[in-house]
């Protein structure tokens, strides 16, 4: 709650200062209104990259009342609070959700985009040439019981993950995989070079017949 009060003050300040130089006319209201918006959210990226910045996210099982855990409970909590609707309402052109990832701290290769969803964004790390389905969701947080651990998904390059497929936390792709639609990709999963994988749990469907290069 504290960030986001850093995050409606900053965009106050803002939106009054712009209030206070446009000139009047018909569309003063709209413009104020659309600005204002665009006002909120990168303040809410540059409070959340600040936030980050000062408690970086630890891998591994996080202790109970620790300050890792306080650091990652705070980042999923900001997350789905200010970003989560606006990713998944499918409103956002997929160029431009590239933009918002690369804004929340993913690590995108050239030519990789995302039309699902990167839960954990500063843990999300994605080669070249890549796509992520439609509502395919990535997550490199686990939450079982009273365990809370975090585990960075690592994605080679020309890696292609289907629609609706769900990757969890620690898994690791190689480079010219597959993963099919509707795949459930287990916590901790490896997945080699070129590999097609697909079910739930995903295994090993078969190997390319056009094989990417390492």
């Amino acid at each position: 709650m504290s960030l986001l009060g850093v995050t409606v003050a900053g965009t106050a300040a803002l939106s009054l200062g712009l209030a206070a130089v446009l000139p009047a006319g018909d569309l003063r209201g709209i413009v104020l209104a659309l600005c204002t918006v665009l006002f909120f959210y990168a303040c809410a990226f540059a409070v959340y990259r600040l936030f980050l910045r000062l408690c970086p996210l630890s891998e591994g099982e996080l202790p109970e009342g620790s300050r890792a855990e306080f650091a990652a409970q705070v980042n999923i909590l900001f997350y789905l609070l200010l970003f989560n609707s606006l990713i998944r309402t499918n409103f956002i052109p997929v160029p431009l959700l590239r933009l918002v990832y690369l804004a929340l701290g993913a690590r995108l290769g050239r030519n990789t985009y995302s039309a699902g969803a990167l839960l954990d964004p500063p843990l999300t790390r994605i080669g070249d040439n890549c796509i992520i389905g439609h509502n395919a969701v990535l997550f490199s947080h686990a939450i079982e019981g009273s365990r809370f651990s975090l585990d960075a998904i690592v994605i080679g390059h020309e890696v292609t993950i289907g629609s609706m497929a769900v990757v969890m936390s620690g898994v690791h792709i190689g480079n010219g995989a597959i993963v099919s639609a509707g795949a459930v990709v287990n916590k901790g999963t490896r997945i080699g070079p070129n590999e097609i994988w697909g079910g739930v749990p995903a295994r090993l469907i078969k190997h390319r017949s056009d094989p990417v290069s390492a």
